[in-house]
């Protein structure tokens, strides 16, 4: 049963990370659906929970950079 399980996550999951990918280059917000691929996928895989740790440090890094930066006057 939990290969099943498994199976159904894997196929939703890659789904939604290849609708993601065609988005990168279709207008569309690609990289939060492949973000939420990842999501999907970490519920049963380590491998996409170790990739979608590292997104979300990564998204945290960038938030920080924009904090920082001064705004330019216009």
């Amino acid at each position: 049963m939990w290969r099943l399980k498994r199976g159904i996550i894997l196929i939703i999951g890659g789904t939604i990370i290849f609708f993601g990918v065609l988005l990168l280059v279709l207008p569309g917000p690609g990289l939060l659906v492949i973000i939420a691929g990842l999501a999907v996928l970490a519920t049963e895989f380590a491998f996409a929970e170790k990739a979608l740790s590292k997104v979300k440090m990564s998204v945290k890094k960038v938030g920080e950079k924009v904090k920082k930066r001064k705004p330019k006057d216009v």
